[in-house]
């Protein structure tokens, strides 16, 4: 029987039931790492045997290209990967519900996730226009700004139908590795989020490449930011949300202006860029956390919370000991 962590658990704490062991947070990190590297592995290398059978010309790292639309789509794909991977990971090493990644209540809050989508979409389209005129006050061009003109409308929708199949499975998966898998994995030796909150958020930055200063600045706070509001919320919807409209702004306007053959990532965004997204982010923390708070969001685990599994019997809350939280209320 899958188990969950005990009621009044914080989302940090979920990969802490009565069936945890000291090794299972390194074990699953191990396995994850393993599993993605060998399942990447195998996308690319199907990739590489079709680019040679088609004589795909070859980039300057030696592998078959296939034009910017379907080699962003391979690394899109690539990435999206991690979020599989990381429920079978959760359900198979740790024993319990894959759900539970998600938020305290098991499963993911959809209309938690709309009304969040709703906040971050014109937040989003602001801090790229403040962005814009910032760095446009400051006779500066962002190294992220599109390469080329306009590229037409055929090449701009295949590019858009695949920003919009793809991106939005990229940044969930990063949001369930990062601050999902990994915080809850060192919140399961620890009951403050905070070492959890600040090793996550260096590894998304680190993953990111190393691109200026103040690009790597710019995504631990990022990476901070949103591991505070997943803890805050009781779930990863918030910050789903907002990395899923970020990137989506940010791969539409690539597939606009010749964008998506371009190396640049936020690892290397300037400072202006630096300053409306921490203003922007900031805002977006303060309007989510408040939202909750007047919801009810349910923040841990609700008494006698079962799991639905198919498959399995029901996943049950654990025996640790822990104060009641019955006046909390289970919306999503």
């Amino acid at each position: 029987m899958l188990r969950t962590a005990p009621p009044g658990s914080p989302y940090h704490r979920l990969g802490r039931t009565d069936r945890h062991r000291w090794w299972k947070p390194i074990v699953g990190t191990l396995a994850l790492l393993a599993s993605a590297a060998v399942v990447t592995g195998l996308l690319f290398i199907v990739a590489a045997v079709v680019g040679e059978l088609a004589n795909r010309p070859y980039d300057a790292d030696g592998f078959p290209t296939f034009g910017p639309i379907p080699d962003t789509a391979l690394l899109v794909a690539s990435l999206a990967l991690l979020l599989p991977l990381v429920l079978g990971t959760v359900w198979l090493v740790q024993r319990r519900p894959a759900g539970t990644v998600s938020s305290v209540l098991g499963r993911l809050r959809w209309g938690w996730l709309g009304r969040c989508l709703l906040i971050a979409t014109p937040l989003i389209i602001v801090m790229l226009f403040g962005a814009n005129l910032l760095l446009g006050l400051t006779d500066e061009s962002s190294i992220l700004d599109p390469v080329a003109t306009w590229v037409g409308w055929p090449e701009f929708a295949a590019g858009l139908l695949m920003v919009l199949l793809l991106v939005p499975f990229q940044a969930a998966a990063e949001e369930y590795a990062f601050r999902g898998w990994l915080l809850q994995a060192v919140g399961a030796y620890l009951r403050t989020p905070w070492p959890g909150i600040a090793f996550q958020a260096v590894l998304f930055a680190a993953a990111h490449g190393w691109g200026s200063g103040w690009g790597f600045l710019d995504l631990v706070f990022m990476g901070v930011l949103l591991g505070w509001l997943t803890v805050r919320t009781g779930g990863l919807e918030a910050a789903i949300a907002l990395h899923v409209v970020n990137n989506l702004s940010a791969f539409t306007v690539a597939a606009a202006f010749g964008g998506l053959s371009a190396d640049e990532t936020m690892a290397d965004a300037p400072w202006q860029l630096v300053l409306v997204d921490v203003v922007a982010l900031s805002a977006y923390a303060l309007v989510i956390d408040r939202l909750a708070a007047r919801r009810g969001l349910a923040t841990v685990v609700p008494p006698a919370l079962v799991v639905a599994v198919p498959g399995e019997p029901s996943a049950l809350t654990g025996s640790e000991p822990q104060a009641s939280n019955a006046g909390v209320e289970s919306r999503g």
